[in-house]
């Protein structure tokens, strides 16, 4: 019988603003909500990125502790996953976080491309980042945005800075990086099982592609991701009403695979977390 599909919701980002979706939760209090939805539509992993008032990137602690300590209080064993992104940031700033302790945090292996900017992930930040992660006891994520990323992981694997159960994610659709094509997630999911035997993965599609992105990554047996960082609209003439109803779509595909939404206790299990 096919594993329990892992629903991740990305709720805000560092992109989006309300000027594109007025449903993007920025405050604490709103992401908590916005999260608390999307886990009762069947989301049970949730990605946090948080934003100053002005809606602009924030890496202060004290906010990632408000989403977490909320998160922890409504959405009862719900994996919570920080950023360590850099998308104005700076590199110091992108662990400051880790102190309190989230299940995860995102860890890019290497640099990319983005729309406007480049995305700098050099080896020294990548280790200082997995090592804090380890000390505090935080399951990376890795975020894959080129083949050779899959490598950056087991080369933190190698060097004991991750444990072989790696768990990553391969991100799809961002302009100037990988293009969102099947065949390419084959590739990743190839190259990453023959790197990372023992590894377990997601697939994020930005934007129009989140969709098609997640049917291919559900028909290969992969888990996926979804939400308004990612992508604000159901269709083409209509913005999302809110991370939840991004949720129930991807639920949805879910079923037509013939596979169940994960619990949070499944989630936990297949991601080698501790019980909450």
């Amino acid at each position: 019988m096919p594993s329990p599909v892992i629903i991740a919701i990305a709720i805000t980002g560092s992109v989006p603003r309300r000027r594109d979706n007025p449903a993007l939760p920025v405050t604490p209090s709103e992401q908590v909500e916005s999260t608390h939805a999307a886990f009762e539509a069947g989301a049970t992993l949730v990605h946090i990125h948080v934003r100053e008032p002005d809606e602009s990137p924030s890496s202060d602690p004290e906010l990632f502790r408000q989403v977490q300590e909320g998160v922890r209080r409504h959405c009862p064993g719900m994996i919570v996953q920080f950023s360590t992104g850099g998308r104005g940031r700076t590199p110091a700033q992108r662990s400051a976080a880790l102190e309190f302790r989230p299940d995860m945090a995102s860890l890019s292996t290497g640099s990319v491309n983005f729309p406007s900017i480049v995305y700098e992930n050099q080896p020294p930040l990548v280790d200082e980042l997995a090592g804090k992660m380890k000390h505090f006891g935080v399951k990376p994520e890795i975020e894959v945005f080129d083949l050779s990323h899959i490598h950056g992981a087991k080369r933190l694997v190698d060097a004991g800075l991750m444990d072989r159960h790696a768990h990553l994610q391969f991100v799809l659709g961002v302009k100037n990086a990988m293009p969102a094509m099947e065949r390419l997630l084959k590739v990743l999911v190839e190259e990453a099982r023959a790197a990372l035997p023992d590894m377990t993965w997601t697939a994020a599609g930005i934007g129009r592609h989140q969709s098609e992105v997640a049917d291919w990554a559900l028909g290969m047996g992969g888990h996926i991701r979804t939400g308004l960082e990612d992508n604000i609209r159901i269709t083409k003439d209509r913005l999302a009403s809110g991370n939840a109803e991004l949720v129930r779509v991807a639920a949805d595909l879910v079923a037509k695979h013939g596979r169940a939404v994960a619990t949070a206790a499944e989630a936990r299990s297949l991601l080698r977390l501790p019980a909450a």
